[in-house]
């Protein structure tokens, strides 16, 4: 190991020696020059000077002390505190028979000059057992370094510079005050407090700063807080402010100077990051009213003082704490209260530093540890004492190493306490509250612990900040309200479906509704309850189901709704060619068209639907997809924003499965609507539904596309597109029913025959010209011929009573046309007979070419009646002589008999009542010629 001289040799070499004379002069005024010397005391001053016979043990002193040097109020504002800890420490005795000397070296916070103060120390100097001191980092971390060759450990006051705290490059280094890393753990604290589990960071490029930022990372890591943004400026800080806006940081942790500070919060006004959202946590090591001092600069930056200070309102800074608050006996007997009455009356005129409790107890630190040293080597064989150290000595240096080590006593700052060299002591946070900072809380370090001041702490909205703009995330339901009001309505449609059901099962047998085909109505009512039902299911959202229920919910609710259109509409639209088949070709001779038929008609439109929804289902079903919509803020104006949520039902190819469904319900539509048209001259209501088909096609296809599209725009809004679809589906279904329906249900209650009364068929003048040249005429027969018969029984019995009546009538006027009861007679013999068999007509079942044929013999045996002749001898006669012989009846009953026979025949199926002309002859017209058997058409199941 080399000698302390030969480390010497890195200080400045030392000065020649003076002459004798000199050298005896120097000694006189050695004592006179020492108090007023900038490089070094021999004792504190102001201290009572120890006993010539004790033994002093020096204490290297290295602090800024000049008024030129910013920094060196801070070693003159902890003399006074230095003093009173070595006159109580020399008071009490505790290193008899040795005391303090500690002998102050100014540094002047420049390296070359605290480095040359050191070594001159070194040189000229005693031993010193220890260095106390280091003010400036640059300066201290220099020392620091070097201390282990020199076996001498260092106790800082005032360096709280992270770099120090590596303890591989400086392991003989301590500080009583807490490094700037020491608040990372106090800010872990607070943010566990307030459950802030996402933060930002703020910070200067400047290395204690950056240091604090990295120590700050590797003590969150791991404890489940995350540090979504780290941003880092030099001059103008209005950038990064704005990146952490936009990354959503609420917290922030920043790292900077006062200067900088007033930036910051001008641009945080700017960006609107103040207020109830935000939280800035900042170092609180700044000038007291440091604002006032900044507010030039702050107004250079077109920021108002208001500005600033209305950013600045809430904000917490952290620091480590002067003095402990806590009312206890420090190690020197008083509180810390006590202390720090003493202190303010023994510093005078000089200012007070917030570092005077730290150098306070580092004397206390230096004075247990050197007593402790004397323990250890008083208990050792070597027998050697404290007073023998030099630097060389790395024994005697390990032990006072180890010492420090060992410290632990309460002092005026806390609980002093090392932990790899780093003091473990109390952190404070303060608030900025009204235009002043507000002490809120403090950390204890040994302990862990964090204590809140109550009620002391001001957020600016009712709560704390939150970490980030928490995002409620809000499925989108369904109203219950409305729900239960469209269930209703669809309950109402599905009774009144019932009640159909029940009209047209009851009344199956009545000829109104067995024309109509019970069971295609029965198809119609079924689709339209398949089709109520489908609202109950795309009612059901995540807020009844589950996810699992509701993706099946996706699949059943489409199946239900195809199906019920195609049963519904598919039935109607067979009835309906079963009658365009029927009246519209008339070249065919006979055709039997069953219901079993037309059930294979609706079966087969089911057959394809099946095959559509059977591929969809197979090749891309149906799943439930989330939909996230933008964020909204809360109603209720809480710091949160809500983020809507929507459960669909789609796949991949929604598109196209969608346009297959749409295309075939199209054609369906449109091959109805072609349908009605081509019978819309049918005029037998019992059997045409073509107005009624085209009212529901053209009513649904209009609600259909208008209800679809809505449907489309309104997809973010579940209430809206649920009320819509329901809305729909409940008119569309209704109004069938009811066009289907109400019609024949007021027939059938008003006037049970009349849709069956006409029973010939109006066509349109192109079939009327078709028809003259086929001579055919089509006519429509029931399809059991019971029920024909007795439909046909009873029209004939009323047609008899009113023939009957109408005889009655004919009689009377005969008679008073008669003046003899010789022409009563004769009219009698002569005529009675010719009635009653144009009465028996109606007796007739069916009009068949029989009653034809009576009537045409009948007439055929009386030609006068048929065609008025007079016998040209009485032609000349005199009228009023002549008006009651037997001719004159004769003649006026050949008129009015052909008149009763075209006035009434037709309603028993004889002569068209458009013959009007009596002179003319039924048989000569084509109307009335006898129809052959083959082109008759029989009508089963109508």
């Amino acid at each position: 190991m080399a000698s302390p001289r030969s480390l010497g040799q890195l200080g400045p070499p030392p000065p020649p020696p003076p002459p004798p004379p000199a050298r005896l002069l120097l000694l006189l005024l050695l004592p006179l020059l020492l108090p007023l010397a900038p490089g070094a005391w021999g004792w504190a001053r102001g201290a009572p000077r120890p006993p010539p016979s004790s033994p002093p043990l020096s204490i290297m002193g290295l602090m800024p002390l000049t008024k030129e040097v910013a920094k060196g109020s801070i070693g003159r504002g902890v003399l006074p505190a230095v003093e009173l800890a070595i006159e109580q420490i020399r008071n009490e005795s505790l290193l008899r028979p040795y005391f303090l000397d500690l002998r102050l070296y100014d540094t002047e916070c420049d390296n070359a000059k605290g480095l040359k103060a050191f070594y001159d120390a070194i040189k000229y100097g005693p031993n010193h057992l220890m260095v106390f001191g280091g003010v400036c980092p640059s300066v201290t971390s220099i020392i620091a370094e070097s201390l282990q060759g020199w076996n001498l450990v260092q106790l800082s006051f005032a360096a709280t510079t992270p770099v120090l705290a590596d303890k591989k490059k400086y392991p003989y280094f301590f500080r009583t005050v807490p490094s700037d890393n020491a608040v990372n753990p106090a800010i872990l604290k607070l943010l566990k407090h307030f459950q802030w589990k996402r933060v930002g960071t703020l910070t200067q490029d400047v290395q204690r700063f950056s240091e604090v930022r990295n120590d700050l990372t590797g003590v969150l890591y791991g404890e489940d807080i995350e540090i979504s943004d780290t941003e880092s400026f030099s001059n103008d800080p209005c950038t990064s402010v704005k990146k952490l806006k936009g990354n959503d940081v609420r917290i922030i942790l920043g790292q900077f100077d006062q200067h900088m500070a007033a930036k910051v919060f001008c641009c945080a006004y700017e960006e609107n990051m103040y207020g109830s959202k935000y939280q800035w946590i900042i170092p609180g090591w700044y000038e007291p009213f440091w604002w006032e001092q900044v507010h030039t600069e702050a107004n250079s930056s077109r920021c108002l003082r208001k500005n600033l200070l209305t950013a600045m309102e809430g904000y917490m800074g952290v620091d480590f704490e002067p003095l402990s608050s806590k009312q206890i006996k420090t190690i020197s007997g008083k509180t810390p209260q006590q202390y720090e009455r003493e202190y303010n009356n023994k510093r005078s005129g000089v200012g007070p530093s917030k570092f005077h409790g730290y150098a306070y107890d580092g004397i206390w630190v230096i004075a247990k540890t050197l007593q402790r040293a004397m323990e250890t080597l008083h208990a050792s064989s070597r027998h050697q004492r404290i007073q023998d150290f030099n630097y060389t000595d790395r024994t005697l240096g390990r032990i006072i190493l180890n010492a420090m080590n060992e410290t632990n006593f309460f002092g005026v700052t806390g609980q002093v306490v090392f932990r790899n060299g780093e003091r473990m002591g109390t952190i404070k946070f303060t608030q900025f509250q009204d235009r002043r900072e507000v002490k809120v809380g403090e950390y204890n370090a040994v302990a862990d612990t964090l204590e809140i001041i109550n009620d002391t702490i001001r957020f600016q909205g009712s709560e704390p900040p939150k970490d980030k703009t928490i995002i409620l995330e809000q499925l989108r339901k369904i109203s219950l309200p409305l729900y239960s009001i469209l269930s209703a309505l669809t309950i109402l449609g599905m009774i009144m479906a019932s009640a159909f059901l029940f009209f047209n099962i009851k009344n199956r047998n009545q000829k109104l509704i067995k024309m109509s085909s019970p069971y295609m109505n029965n198809l119609i009512i079924l689709g339209g309850m398949l089709s109520y039902t489908s609202i109950f299911l795309f009612g059901l959202d995540g807020s009844f189901v589950s996810e699992k229920t509701f993706e099946t919910l996706c699949t059943v609710r489409t199946w239900i709704l195809t199906v019920g259109y195609t049963t519904a509409f598919g039935a109607m639209f067979a009835k309906t060619w079963r009658v365009h088949a029927i009246f519209k070709n008339v070249k065919m001779k006979k055709k039997i068209i069953k219901d079993q038929k037309l059930l294979v008609i609706v079966g087969g439109m089911l057959l394809i639907d099946l095959c559509i929804l059977i591929c969809w289902q197979a090749v891309d079903p149906l799943r439930r997809t989330v939909e996230k919509y933008s964020m909204e803020p809360d109603p209720a104006g809480r710091d949160i924003s809500i983020r809507p949520l929507l459960e669909h039902c789609e796949n991949t190819h929604m598109t196209i499965w969608l346009g297959i469904v749409y295309a075939y319900k199209g054609l369906l539509m449109l091959f109805g609507c072609f349908l009605a048209w081509e019978t819309r001259n049918v005029s037998i209501p019992a059997l045409n539904d073509s107005k009624y088909i085209g009212m529901s096609v053209y009513n649904v296809g209009i609600m259909c596309i208008i209800g679809a599209a809505v449907s489309f725009l309104t997809r973010d809004q579940p209430n809206v597109q649920f009320c819509i679809v329901a809305l729909v589906i409940i008119f569309c279904s209704t109004i069938t029913l009811c066009l289907v329906f109400v019609p024949k249900l007021i027939t059938l209650r008003t006037n049970p025959d009349a849709a069956t009364q006409n029973r010939r068929f109006q066509f349109t003048q192109n079939q009327k010209k078709e028809d003259s040249k086929t001579s055919t005429s089509v006519t429509s027969v029931n399809q059991a011929s019971t029920s024909r018969l007795e439909g046909l029984q009873s029209e004939n019995h009323r047609l008899r009573m009113k023939i009957t009546e109408l005889d009655k009538d004919l009689e009377e006027v005969t008679m008073q046309l008669q003046d003899t009861p010789e022409k009563t007679t004769y009219i009698k013999q002569n005529h009675y007979q010719e009635l009653n068999d144009i009465l028996n007509l109606g007796n007739f079942p069916e009009s068949t070419d029989g009653g034809k044929a009576i009537l045409k013999n009948h007439l055929d045996q009386n030609p006068q009646l048929q065609w008025n002749t007079t016998e040209p001898s009485r032609t000349c006669k005199d009228p009023i002589e002549d008006i009651n012989s037997p001719e004159h009846i004769q003649r006026r009953l050949s008129l009015q008999l052909p008149i009763l026979h075209h006035a009434y025949l037709p309603s028993i199926g004889g002569v068209d009542a458009s013959c009007v002309s009596p002179c003319v002859s039924p048989t000569a017209s084509p109307r009335h010629r006898h129809v052959p058997p083959s082109f008759r058409v029989m009508v089963s199941g109508l």
